[in-house]
């Protein structure tokens, strides 16, 4: 191949979700002598990882909003499709992946990827209408992916996709005692204190309002506890109110979108992840190579759970006092974290191997199809 072959990333934005920042990892690891990405939005505001994408290399484009029943965004993606050709077309909207996937065929894509990220959805009001559009994605993609088991059986109502795996930079979340101690003098937490982590977006099935009940448990057992929390989003100035009045809220760093997660995860000493669903979430990979001590709700698929990790399960119908003791009984010597980086790339979660084995499948699935 005389020049690189452009795939186009389909996504809602290039914040620093999860699934973008699995993407992200994806194309700075790749060898883009061979493969190049561009990006194809769903929202007008720039996005956290746009300036990096485009000195990549990476034209980035836009279209309105999804909406599969507004005949203004389905123009948009035919103009979009019919004026930028793609042989390669890799969508990651989930459930709403089947209108670029029908353009794109329409308009010559030979490889389209409908890529799922989630094993359920929020019941809201747009998910009657989620349900639906799902059923048309296994008619329009040529390939499906995964992130794991769960998130593909859920989306695809089938066993026959491929999963890849929310791989990361292990080298990146290799505890360093002196990173430790540099950041938790910042964020104000003093020596021997209890940090308990989270890093998400403020959203339902993260489950936040939990996390400060459990965080509140905790203090009655740790009374100099900290909880830091790291994200944004709809819920979080409902979530800054419960925690004030809970009385907790002065325990509690807020610390926003944050693109040193690595070292934030130095200075933790337990991760705790309740949430109501997940896909296979990047964070729990990341929390493991830092080798951190992981408490997560049962709702979160076993995919999750690395053979050398320190991970306890617990269902949501436990009190969230049931929670802070377990949490606080996790508590472990800070020594032991050294292993995280190896536990983590024994999985098959190493970046750099994934990229390798993701570019080989856009080039060899174009030759199988072209």
């Amino acid at each position: 191949m005389s020049e690189s072959l452009r795939v186009l990333q389909v996504l809602t934005s290039l914040d620093r979700g999860g699934m973008e920042t699995m993407t992200m990892n994806f194309y700075r690891h790749m060898n883009r002598n061979t493969i190049q990405f561009d990006f194809l939005l769903h929202r007008e505001k720039e996005g956290d990882y746009e300036a990096e994408a485009r000195s990549l290399g990476a034209s980035i484009y836009r279209v309105p909003r999804q909406n599969p029943l507004s005949p203004h965004y389905l123009k948009a993606l035919d103009r979009f499709f019919e004026e930028h050709p793609y042989q390669v077309v890799h969508v990651q909207l989930d459930c709403m992946s089947a209108p670029p996937l029908d353009a794109a065929r329409r308009h010559g894509a030979v490889v389209r990827i409908a890529h799922s990220h989630n094993s359920h959805q929020d019941k809201d009001f747009k998910y009657p209408l989620k349900l639906v559009c799902k059923r048309f994605i296994r008619h329009e993609a040529t390939d499906l992916f995964a992130c794991g088991i769960d998130a593909g059986r859920w989306m695809f109502g089938t066993d026959d996709f491929r999963v890849v795996r929310n791989a990361i930079d292990v080298d990146d979340y290799a505890f360093d005692a002196e990173c430790r101690e540099r950041v938790r003098r910042e964020l104000r937490i003093g020596k021997g204190v209890l940090a308990i982590g989270h890093v998400g977006r403020f959203a339902p099935a993260k489950n936040h309002a939990f996390i400060l009940d459990v965080f509140a448990g905790a203090l009655k057992l740790c009374p100099d506890a900290v909880l830091v929390l790291v994200g944004d989003g709809e819920l979080r100035s409902e979530v800054e109110r419960r925690a004030q009045s809970l009385g907790v809220y002065d325990s509690v760093r807020f610390l926003g979108v944050r693109s040193d997660v690595a070292e934030l995860m130095q200075a933790m000493d337990i991760f705790l992840m309740p949430s109501v669903y997940e896909g296979l979430p990047l964070v729990l990979v990341e929390a493991q190579a830092a080798g951190l001590p992981c408490l997560i709700s049962d709702s979160i698929p076993r995919d999750c759970d690395f053979k050398g990790s320190t991970i306890e399960r617990m269902q949501l119908s436990e009190s969230p006092a049931s929670w802070a003791a377990a949490l606080v009984g996790m508590r472990g010597d800070s020594s032991d974290r050294a292993k995280g980086p190896a536990v983590v790339r024994a999985e098959g979660f190493d970046v750099r191997a994934e990229a390798e084995r993701l570019a080989r499948f856009y080039v060899r699935r174009l030759e199988e199809l072209g």
